[in-house]
């Protein structure tokens, strides 16, 4: 089944899960408190048992991506650590010595099926530079060609507090959509998703989720004591996967045979074909680095948000930053409103000279538009 070929209202959540269940490329998210115990010691167990249910699904034919959280919380044993550090060179400190455990322990798992798995480190810097994403797909795609497990992580030894992806929920979004794969299964410590806490009386599971609205009755808590992203962080991955044309699971690691199986556990997420973005509109809109600020007058916002047109200077009132043609910068609405992005064709120091004229004003030279409409991402229509 291709969740492209049919109108979001005529996908079951059981055809949906049927297509999660048979993707031919799936990326599965693990969470920290899957992998790491209470006493900050790598659970061999908890990832054997983990590999077992890998294994098993891509003995049917999937390739599987691996998202793995740990680093940090799998550092702290080691150094003496009792609390989750919070300065940044004690992170990445813990996180040097976590990733070699983390590294080993999936090895050592992986090996009794004699597979080799390959680690992937990657910072925000990674997936904000085009070519920087592309070289990362390309490794990531190779090593797949080559029976090699890909096992990503953020590269926390490296990574500073600006150029973080905030957690690894989003990670595994990224990467879905970078090697455009056919589903997500996103794990973590709770069964799927509930209008409230689930130990609170008369909390309700969600079935599915097929745009924004159907989240509106929902509070979703931030991460635990060992990891960074709660249940607020796995939803907004989960939509912004969806965003990108990748339908998710949302379950919990304990799930995760099942999950892997037929997929008839935890919530799904519907993608919306209608409103699926382009790979490059996906990576400008939520992975590229933006390089300046562009702020629009009213009707420019209007304009550039309903789709189609491009952005010509006269709605632009000022500019900030040093960018260079061919640079992503922000799009900004006149109370500082947060508008889209887009690939600009004139540098800062040019576009200073044309800002507010309209285009017959303008040198022949300058009267293409500042961001034209296929280089253009607004946040009007997302999920």
């Amino acid at each position: 089944m291709s969740t492209e070929s049919a109108t979001p209202a005529s996908i079951t959540s059981s055809r949906l899960r049927s297509h999660i269940a048979t993707a031919k490329r799936v990326v599965v998210k693990i969470g920290t408190s899957s992998l790491v115990g209470p006493d900050f010691r790598v659970s061999q167990d908890r990832i054997d048992v983990i590999v077992d249910a890998l294994e098993a699904r891509m003995a049917r034919g999937s390739d599987v991506v691996v998202v793995s959280s740990g680093a940090i919380a799998a550092g702290m044993e080691p150094l003496g650590l009792k609390l989750r550090p919070q300065d940044l060179a004690t992170k990445q400190a813990a996180a040097s010595v976590g990733q070699v455990h983390l590294a080993q322990a999936w090895a050592a798992s992986f090996a009794r099926y004699g597979r080799t798995i390959g680690q992937v480190l990657l910072t925000q810097a990674d997936a904000g530079m085009r070519e920087r994403a592309r070289n990362a797909q390309r490794t990531i795609d190779r090593l797949r060609q080559l029976g090699v497990v890909p096992i990503v992580n953020e590269n926390d030894t490296v990574a500073t507090s600006e150029m973080r992806f905030g957690d690894n929920d989003r990670l595994s979004a990224i990467v879905s959509t970078l090697i455009a794969a056919d589903a997500l299964v996103l794990l973590s410590d709770v069964d799927g998703l509930y209008d409230k806490n689930p130990a609170e009386p008369g909390a309700k599971f969600i079935d599915e989720v097929r745009s924004g609205k159907d989240l509106d009755a929902v509070t979703a808590g931030d991460g635990g004591a060992l990891g960074t992203g709660g249940m607020a962080a796995k939803v907004s991955a989960a939509r912004l996967a969806a965003r990108g044309g990748v339908p998710v699971l949302l379950t919990s690691a304990d799930n995760i045979t099942q999950a892997l199986h037929d997929a008839s556990v935890g919530t799904v997420f519907h993608t919306r074909p209608e409103s699926k973005l382009s790979a490059w509109k996906f990576w400008a809109l939520y992975a590229a680095d933006a390089e300046g600020v562009l702020r629009l007058d009213q009707g420019a916002v209007d304009a550039v948000t309903r789709g189609g047109t491009s952005l010509l200077a006269v709605g632009i009132t000022d500019t900030e930053g040093d960018f260079h043609a061919g640079d992503i910068v922000e799009i900004l609405g006149p109370k500082g409103q947060a508008v889209g992005r887009g690939l600009t064709t004139y540098s800062a120091r040019e576009l200073g000279t044309m800002v507010g004229k309209r285009t017959e004003d303008l040198p022949e030279h300058q009267r293409r538009a500042v961001v034209h409409a296929d280089y253009l991402s607004n946040f009007a229509s997302r999920l």
